[in-house]
């Protein structure tokens, strides 16, 4: 690939532009200045201007997969706010897609954690609780949570109601809290036997597909919408939230919101600001930055908001400086009640290497004294807080990847090293590129000539795999046994960085006990658009075999892309115009060039059809966001007035189906049951009330949503407002869904190769890893 001579290629001098006459350079190359640019940021701030109407974050493609939608107005503003989709229920709202897209999952709302304050031991709750230590309290505490989880797990069946008081585990739970600040060492008791489990395999697969049966939709009646309708003309919110609402909050929704005005902040978009507001219409004098009642509801909506963003949990510290800085006037206290209303659970974990019970003798120990110094003190585990349904999600993915290593029966499997770990282990991973998705692959067609049950299953339907959401629904895939297990034998997950926590668990949770697992993927690319690290956990935990793949993505877009990987922004050679460099001055000139690569410079330089390119880009926002590339391209590869929604005939869509997962499609027709399209050969109906939470136009995407696919070409797009949202998790996504031809329209300048060379992803803070290691941890002592 030749260094670009600074000079404007054929394609900017006159349209139409030509492929054959861009520069070919490193994407870093490029000394064209980067402009300076008024348009809105998509980076991680972008529409925070939440009283102004901006979009704001909801439940995000996770915070970024799925798609946003605007914000709710203010509590003053008359103006109504969109439906959105939540990053598990439907889609992401700007700002939380913009700062996921812009460095892969974002450090939470809250800051870095403080010091903590040390606070005096309260009495402890019930029983013999009150005689033991608060060191012993915090692991007491601690069972009894997960006891409580177990307990509940059980019950799944029937609704996880949330909110509910606790009892006095909540008192041990503060106590403990405060001893672990104070600097206690918590003193382990003897731990119990773990007990063998006893589910049986399956003997065999069910001649038809059995399937779950799917959630019962909640029921709200116009009754109920009708009086929240109420409420909120009352508090002087848009009285078009209250469907949000009552879905949201129930029956009961309207005295709720009525006892309780920070309930508004359970709405998925709606800001602290815009909640305040409305509870001091309601409330007038009686409303305070103290309330208790705020305090709860922004305590639970942080880590929402952490959740965004990818986290789990959050430290103690971080959420009383969050707290603090929406004027909460006593953070701790704050913590604690949140705590005691059963907004927020409280977890230390306890670190496997510290049993509190050596086994040593009285001998043992004055000998030990005397040959060796005192080891050096091991640093203590954080207190986290975090809600309820990933606390479940984590506890019941730990207990169920553990229940897999621990029953599989051991076999000599010949062939790759792969292979022969599979054969001996219930759970192994493996990683590499997108070359390397052929070895796992591989693994399961060798099981099947073996006589086992297999399952090949992906983020998307690539490569002959099932949907990881088909085979969980049972629209693909096995058949399920009499308890509802798959009937597998093994199953092998391709892009498991793309498995969020709810969505593993609830995967290992369907596995019967001597069933193989393999996730395979690669570590470098975005992480899950929901909460949680799964593979990157399991890989830092050390709990399985990591086999590293040796085989290389080949041609130049491979090269460019490893180098991308170990952060380097290398020059590539490029005959067959392979990597293609657009150097764009603003935003505008981004997305003609964009539209002129597509439709014509791509097509006509290399025989791609224009439904063979895909565009990327940082965000949806923007003068040169998703909705703006949409727009441009849909005016010139299929005009039309948008007759369904917004929506003609041919137009291309993306289709958010499941939570964090994007489908690409075409519009078919339409008729009163909706929008029909075309998914890769498969006939979808959205009804007509979904069509604005569950579609966006899919020309452009952000590059959370391309995830786990490819397309014969892609044009990445980094206008100068763009250079905030980049990382090289976020380069390394983005141009690795290429697979014959990728363009860069270029306008970022140094800020591309210095976010490939310094761009780290912030680490998400889960609960993960410390909770398998210490229960194969169990298993060992």
């Amino acid at each position: 690939m030749t260094e670009p001579s600074g000079e404007t290629p054929p394609e900017a001098a006159a349209p139409p532009a030509d492929t054959q006459g861009a520069t070919s350079a490193s994407p870093g190359a490029s000394d064209t200045p980067g402009p300076a640019h008024d348009e809105g940021t998509a980076g991680p701030d972008a529409g925070e201007e939440a009283t102004a109407g901006a979009e704001s974050a909801e439940d995000a493609e996770s915070a970024e997969s799925a798609e946003d939608a605007e914000s709710a107005e203010s509590a003053e503003s008359a103006e109504s706010a969109e439906d959105a989709e939540s990053a598990e229920d439907a889609e992401d709202a700007e700002d939380a897609e913009d700062a996921s897209e812009g460095d892969g999952g974002t450090t939470a709302a809250a800051p870095a954690p403080g010091d903590g304050t040390t606070a005096e031991t309260p009495a402890s709750g019930e029983g013999t609780a009150a005689e033991l230590s608060d060191a012993q309290a915090e692991l007491a505490a601690q069972r009894e949570l997960r006891a409580r989880i177990e307990q509940r797990k059980a019950e799944r069946a029937a609704p996880v109601e949330a909110g509910g008081k606790l009892s006095g585990t909540a008192a041990d739970l503060l106590a403990a809290v405060r001893a672990v600040e104070s600097g206690a060492q918590p003193v382990a008791p003897p731990r119990p036997e773990v007990p063998a489990p006893s589910r049986p395999m399956p003997a065999a697969a069910p001649e038809a597909t059995v399937r779950p049966p799917a959630p019962a939709a909640p029921v709200v009646t116009e009754e109920t919408t009708s009086s929240v309708r109420q409420v909120l003309a009352r508090g002087g919110a848009p009285e078009a939230l209250a469907g949000q609402v009552a879905a949201v909050l129930g029956e009961g929704a309207a005295r709720a919101l009525d006892d309780d005005p920070w309930q508004l902040l359970a709405v998925p978009g709606v800001r602290p600001e815009q909640a305040d507001g409305f509870a001091r219409a309601l409330l007038g004098s009686a409303c305070g930055p103290g309330d208790e009642r705020r305090a709860v509801a922004l305590t639970a909506w942080l880590l929402e908001q952490a959740a965004l963003k990818g986290h789990t949990a959050l430290e103690i510290g971080s959420v009383r400086d969050a707290l603090a800085r929406l004027s909460v006037p006593e953070p701790e206290k704050a913590v604690e009640h949140a705590v005691s209303e059963a907004a927020v659970l409280v977890f230390q974990e306890e670190d496997p290497e510290d049993t509190g019970d050596t086994g040593d003798t009285e001998e043992d120990e004055d000998a030990g004294q005397a040959e060796a110094p005192v080891a050096e003190e091991r640093p203590q585990l954080p207190v986290l807080l975090g809600l309820e349904r990933y606390a479940l999600a984590e506890e019941s993915l730990a207990d169920g990847l553990a229940r897999l290593i621990r029953t599989v029966e051991a076999a000599d499997w010949e062939g790759p090293e792969l292979v022969r770990a599979a054969g001996t282990h219930g759970l192994v991973l493996h990683t590499g590129g997108e070359a390397a998705r052929a070895e796992p692959a591989a693994l399961a067609e060798a099981a099947r000539e073996r006589g086992l049950r297999v399952a090949l299953a992906a983020h998307t339907d690539r490569d002959g795999a099932v949907p990881v959401a088909a085979l969980l629904s049972g629209a693909a895939g096995p058949g399920r046994d009499e308890e509802g297990l798959l009937a597998l034998d093994l199953l092998v997950v391709l892009d498991a960085p793309q498995l969020d926590v709810e969505t593993a668990a609830l995967l290992v949770e369907a596995l019967p006990d001597g069933c193989r697992l393999v996730l395979g993927g690669d570590p470098l690319v975005l992480g899950a658009a929901g909460p949680g690290r799964v593979f990157a956990d399991l890989l830092a935990a050390r709990v399985a075999p990591a086999i590293a793949s040796r085989t290389p993505d080949p041609g130049p877009i491979g090269e460019l892309v490893s180098g991308i990987g170990i952060g380097e922004l290398n020059q590539v050679e490029a005959p067959g115009k392979e990597v293609v460099i657009v150097p764009v001055r603003d935003a505008g000139e981004a997305v003609h060039r964009t539209v002129q690569l597509v439709a014509d410079s791509i097509p006509r330089a290399l025989g791609l059809p224009a439904d063979s390119t895909q565009v990327i880009t940082v965000g949806h926002g923007g003068a040169a966001g998703t909705r703006a590339l949409n727009a441009a391209l849909k005016q010139r590869l299929n005009p039309g007035p948008g007759r369904f929604g917004g929506y003609d005939p041919g137009d291309r869509v993306a289709h958010s189906p499941a939570p964090g997962r994007t489908v690409p499609g075409t519009v078919v027709s339409a008729d009163a049951e909706g929008l029909h399209l075309d998914c890769a050969g498969e006939r979808v109906v959205v009804p007509k009330e979904r069509v604005e939470g569950a579609l966006r136009h899919g020309w452009a995407l952000t590059a959370h949503q391309a995830a786990g696919a490819r397309w014969p070409a892609a044009v990445v797009v980094l206008p100068g407002d763009a250079a905030a949202g980049l990382s090289r998790a976020w380069v390394y996504t983005a141009f690795g869904r290429a697979e014959r031809h990728l363009s860069v329209v270029h306008g970022v300048d140094q800020a591309l190769p210095r976010a490939v060379a310094e761009g780290l992803t912030p680490e998400r803070t889960t609960r993960l890893r410390p909770l398998i290691e210490a229960l194969l941890h169990e298993e060992e002592a």
